[in-house]
């Protein structure tokens, strides 16, 4: 099968290859500490192996771009090695790729993302890219799914949310020589495990930096992972993802003279 890498094609290709029924998959992910088990570009590696094996297997009108490896990880700022984008600069990346995927021809967009700290800022680029450019654009959070996989959250609260029991499994698998188990330690901030609203995932939300919960900034129980999770975990995540992305192909508004 022809490569499905954007950045591949020749400019005299694109016109040919890209039109309105092409999809732009463009994986984001963050370099932040990951606490002293797991590498700093954790998030990114994540994104870009789900969104490069989706986009492998489904082929045709999918165009994978080069990764977004820098995200906001402005919890993190306070680690050695975190490289994080302003709230400010990172939209402004979102919006020049927007008007260049648009300018190539492509109606849809597809921000695969792998960090939690880009939620926000993603949300309201898709709305800011639909009106600026007329895209159709669609936001995926590839972690959430491994984040409450019951293999682990009963034993984790429902608090593994960084360099917890899923992300470790995941990097198991996909890169297990950037993974230093001995290190690795449960870290449940047992205060909040009772919260019902004010806790991850509740209904009331809270400022945080990843130092908050620990010196050594993560939440979960990596103890509990193994390679053999993380590759469970990955095949679900890429069938998510596929049919996440085939519903993505079908969508359109009612009022579809305006979307094209």
């Amino acid at each position: 099968m022809a490569s499905r890498f954007f950045a591949e094609l020749r400019a005299s290709q694109v016109e040919a290859a890209c039109g309105p029924s092409s999809i732009a998959v463009l994986p984001v992910g963050a370099i932040e500490q990951h606490g002293p088990h797991l590498p700093l570009a954790t998030d990114a590696l994540v994104a870009e192996a789900v969104s490069k094996e989706v986009v492998a297997a489904q082929g045709e009108d999918l165009w994978l771009l080069p990764t977004i490896s820098y995200g906001r990880s402005v919890e993190h700022t306070w680690a050695a090695g975190t490289l994080s984008l302003s709230t400010a600069t990172f939209a402004a990346v979102l919006d020049d790729i927007g008007r260049s995927v648009a300018a190539a021809g492509i109606r849809r967009i597809v921000l695969v993302n792998g960090h939690g700290g880009n939620v926000s800022e993603i949300q309201t680029a898709l709305r800011d890219l639909r009106l600026a450019y007329g895209l159709l654009t669609f936001g995926i959070n590839v972690f959430l799914a491994e984040e409450h996989d019951p293999a682990w959250a009963a034993s984790e609260d429902g608090l593994g949310i960084h360099g917890g029991a899923a992300e470790t499994s995941l990097m198991l698998h996909l890169r297990p020589d950037l993974v230093d188990l001995s290190a690795a330690e449960r870290r449940i901030p047992a205060r909040m495990a009772g919260n019902v609203h004010a806790r991850f995932g509740g209904s009331v939300a809270f400022g945080w930096l990843a130092n908050d919960f620990g010196a050594e900034g993560y939440l979960g129980d990596p103890t509990l992972a193994t390679a053999e999770a993380g590759a469970s975990g990955f095949k679900s995540m890429v069938a998510t993802l596929g049919d996440q992305l085939a519903e993505v192909a079908r969508f359109d508004f009612p009022d579809s003279a305006r979307s094209r």
